[in-house]
């Protein structure tokens, strides 16, 4: 059966009020890494993926997010019991906030409506300069601006030379470059960090 279809059908019979939709991360992956995922393989090279939405939230009304997209475009995003939700770490709809920046996936509904299988919130993924360490902070230096990252205990995890992610960051080098994801704190320069990667 074309999972395409599949995951079609169960968004839009969730959106569209049906019974027994599945849960959440059901349909799609929730890793951060995914947001920054390239377009599907059934968009023309350099056409808009209709699929993705990225903007910040102007309103919400019930399970229905209006988005402004970076290019002063209007999106409706339909949240549905299938709907996976990234916020430094997976969470609820209740934790989505007007003036939160997001990504989201989906499927297109009739009325252009995005029923959305994953959306991720105030997601950054910054290249950076360690500038310097301190207690539960990295400074970071992105184009000539400063970025504070803050480690969260039990979150913040590290990948050096591409090996699994640990929760030491220790091997953290000032004067490195770094990428960084995690979750920006709207209208600042701090950023919560969900991972570091780094060569040890």
């Amino acid at each position: 059966m074309d999972t395409t279809m599949n995951r079609r059908r169960l968004l839009t019979t969730a959106a569209l009020g049906g019974a027994g939709i599945v849960g959440a991360t059901a349909l799609g992956s929730i890793a951060p890494e995914d947001a920054f995922a390239a377009p599907s393989l059934t968009v023309e090279p350099g056409a808009v993926d209709p699929h993705f939405v990225e903007g910040r939230v102007t309103s919400i009304t019930g399970t229905m997010l209006l988005v402004t997209s970076s290019d002063s475009s209007l999106h409706s995003i339909r949240i549905t019991d299938g709907t996976s939700i990234w916020k430094l770490r997976p969470t609820t709809f209740d934790r989505i906030a007007v003036g939160d920046g997001l990504y989201a996936r989906g499927v297109r509904l009739p009325d252009s409506t995005l029923a959305a299988e994953s959306v991720w919130v105030n997601i950054v993924n910054v290249r950076a300069h360690l500038a310097a360490v301190g207690r539960n902070v990295l400074h970071l230096e992105h184009r000539g601006q400063r970025i504070i990252g803050h480690i969260v205990p039990g979150t913040t995890a590290a990948v050096y030379n591409n090996t699994p992610a640990v929760a030491d960051l220790s091997l953290l080098r000032i004067g490195r470059h770094v990428q960084v994801i995690g979750a920006w704190h709207p209208d600042t320069n701090e950023i919560d960090i969900a991972t570091v990667y780094a060569a040890a």
